[in-house]
């Protein structure tokens, strides 16, 4: 079911959190959801890998990299498994690399920037904790619905509701 974020501000406007407009959409997919599962991260991107190699179930992985501009976080290989495994996207505060591939996958992918140079591999970095980037706080267990237009978060699902 698609969910478009205008009409979900308009029918829950004290419920959502709206992230503000400084990141851009890089995957094939602009329009999609899912239940947050969320990492901080600094130039490295072994959680990242971890992450999208297991079942996604349609959730949307949140990747804080501290808005680092150094490195990219999620490359077309990783994005690819992503879809390989059901997610059903990626946002990352900081950069990916490979977008022309990206853009071809069919996932959802929003990030601030490109950058060509690869992530560290220490496996540095912190899974299931609350994150806070472009305005909004996201927790594990809540729900982003992101489009054209922009990104929300949600304390629940809204399906169906908006």
């Amino acid at each position: 079911m698609e969910v478009l974020t205008a009409d979900i501000c308009d029918a829950h406007p004290g419920d959502i959190e709206v992230a503000e407009p400084i990141m851009r959409h890089f995957g094939g997919r602009k329009r999609f959801h899912g239940e947050t599962v969320t990492m901080k991260v600094h130039e490295d991107n072994v959680l990242v890998r971890k992450a999208v190699e297991s079942p996604g179930d349609g959730r949307v992985l949140i990747v804080d990299g501290g808005g680092s501009l150094r490195r990219a976080l999620l490359g077309d290989r990783l994005a690819a498994l992503a879809t390989e495994n059901g997610w059903s996207g990626v946002v990352v505060n900081g950069c990916i690399r490979d977008s022309a591939e990206i853009a071809r996958i069919d996932l959802g992918v929003i990030a601030l920037a490109t950058h060509p140079r690869k992530s560290k591999k220490n496996g540095d970095g912190y899974t299931g904790t609350s994150v806070s980037f472009a305005g909004v706080t996201i927790r594990p267990g809540q729900y982003l619905y992101a489009d054209e237009d922009g990104w929300v978060i949600a304390a629940r699902a809204l399906h169906g509701d908006a």
